[in-house]
């Protein structure tokens, strides 16, 4: 990782069709986008094929950014069992590529993404889409969709790992000087 760059977090929103990206650097209180995208596969292709492109391009992303930490959308059950199903493979794939890359991966709900990107927990797509290009300060709108949702998970893990680590800092402080025990 480069320093100038700060901290690195990729963002994903796995899916069979699309699986989309985003990596991030954080500095400060400063978000800049560094790639994002969408690694869309066939619909025609057999499965094992898609989750192996799947696999081989998150693999890709982890090499070129060596990113801290990977922040992954939790699965969402619908009524569409079939769905799920599809988006848990592509899931599977990519957090075997981040743990064989050795990079620690943190899961966070559609809502705690929409709380920490919109500070509402029900806000719209169109609403996340937009802060997440304030935040990032980017010229449009990230697209397709995909790309916008995991550039969103990105910046809910950098939100979330400040706090961590100022929790962290003031448990350390109240251990040293004896106030917890």
């Amino acid at each position: 990782m480069n320093e100038r760059e700060g901290r690195v977090i990729l963002g994903l929103d796995p899916g069979t069709a699309a699986t989309g990206f985003g990596v991030i650097s954080v500095s400060g209180n400063r978000l800049r986008a560094l790639e994002f995208g969408v690694v869309e596969t066939p619909a025609g292709l057999p499965l094992e094929r898609r989750l192996e492109q799947i696999y081989g391009e998150v693999g890709g992303l982890l090499r070129r950014h060596r990113p801290m930490a990977t922040a992954v959308e939790s699965l969402f059950f619908n009524t569409n069992v079939r769905t799920a199903l599809a988006v848990g493979h592509a899931r599977g794939v990519t957090l075997l590529a981040c743990s064989q890359a050795g990079c620690e991966v943190f899961e966070y709900t559609p809502q705690q993404v929409k709380q920490a990107v919109v500070g509402y927990g029900k806000a719209g797509k169109e609403q996340v889409m937009e802060m997440v290009r304030v935040l990032l300060a980017l010229s449009e709108t990230p697209r397709p969709d995909h790309a916008a949702d995991a550039l969103g998970v990105a910046i809910c893990h950098a939100n979330t790992c400040e706090m961590r680590e100022s929790i962290a800092r003031s448990q350390a402080r109240s251990l040293a000087d004896g106030s917890i025990r």
